[in-house]
C-alpha cells in the first residue's frame, strides 16, 4: 500500500515505525496537510488556522521536527526570534506499509496507521454528503470511474493524476486570502467486488 500525506511525486519515502506513528496522529497529519498546501507557517497561523491554541501547536509542530516531517524556514521569518516552519517535503509522504512492516513493532504501526486512515476516509466521504455542510461558494465533488487496467497500467495512470494535482499545489502555494485548503482524496484499487482474474 502506497499513502500519500497531501500530493505525492518524488516524496520522502517512510520507512521507520516511530515515523509512521507520528504521521498517524490525525492533528499531526492536519499540520502537514496545511504546511504543504499553504507553504511557511507560524505556530500561532497554524493554530488560528485549525482553532488550536498555540502552545497546543508549538507541541505538535516539535514532535513533528524530531521525526525530521517539518522543518524551520528562517527564509520566510522576520528576525532571528520569528519560528517559521514548513514541511520538509513540498510533495508530502509517501509510506510503504510492506516495507515498514519487515521493521521491528512495523506491523503494529501498521496496524494502527491503516485503522486511522479507514476512520478518516469515512469521515472524508461522510463530509461530502453532510447537508450541514452545503455552502454556495465551496465546491464538493465526488467521481467514480471504472477503467479496465493492467497493474503496469493502474500504475501509469496514477502518476497521470499525481501530477495534475501537483502542478496545481506548486501553483497555489501560499497564504491568499481568497483560498481556502481543498482535500483531494483519490483510491485507485481493483472494483472490491470483483473476483481476481488470476485464481480462476
Amino acid at each position: 500500500m502506497v499513502y500519500h500525506c497531501v500530493v505525492p511525486s518524488t516524496n520522502r519515502q517512510v520507512h521507520d515505525p516511530k515515523i509512521l506513528r507520528a504521521i498517524a496522529h490525525p492533528l499531526r497529519n492536519r499540520i502537514l496537510t496545511e504546511l504543504t498546501a499553504t507553504g511557511p507557517m507560524r505556530a500561532a497561523d497554524l493554530a488560528a488556522a485549525l482553532g488550536l491554541p498555540a502552545n497546543q501547536m508549538s507541541f505538535h509542530l516539535r514532535q513533528l521536527a524530531k521525526y525530521g516531517l517539518v522543518v524551520e524556514a528562517p527564509e520566510a521569518a522576520r528576525d532571528r526570534r520569528d519560528r517559521v516552519w514548513r514541511s520538509a517535503s513540498d510533495d508530502g509522504v509517501r509510506v510503504e506499509l510492506s516495507e515498514i512492516e519487515k521493521s521491528p513493532g512495523g506491523r503494529a504501526a501498521a496496524a494502527v496507521f491503516r485503522r486511522h486512515r479507514a476512520e478518516w476516509g469515512h469521515a472524508v466521504v461522510d463530509a461530502v454528503f453532510d447537508d450541514a455542510r452545503r455552502d454556495p461558494d465551496t465546491l464538493r465533488t465526488v467521481t467514480e470511474s471504472a477503467v479496465r487496467l493492467t497493474k503496469e497500467e493502474a500504475s501509469e495512470l496514477a502518476a497521470e493524476l499525481d501530477a495534475v494535482v501537483d502542478r496545481w499545489a506548486a501553483r497555489t502555494r501560499g497564504g491568499a486570502d481568497d483560498r481556502r485548503t481543498y482535500l483531494w482524496f483519490s483510491v485507485l484499487q481493483p472494483h472490491p467486488e470483483d473476483p481476481d482474474p488470476r485464481r480462476t
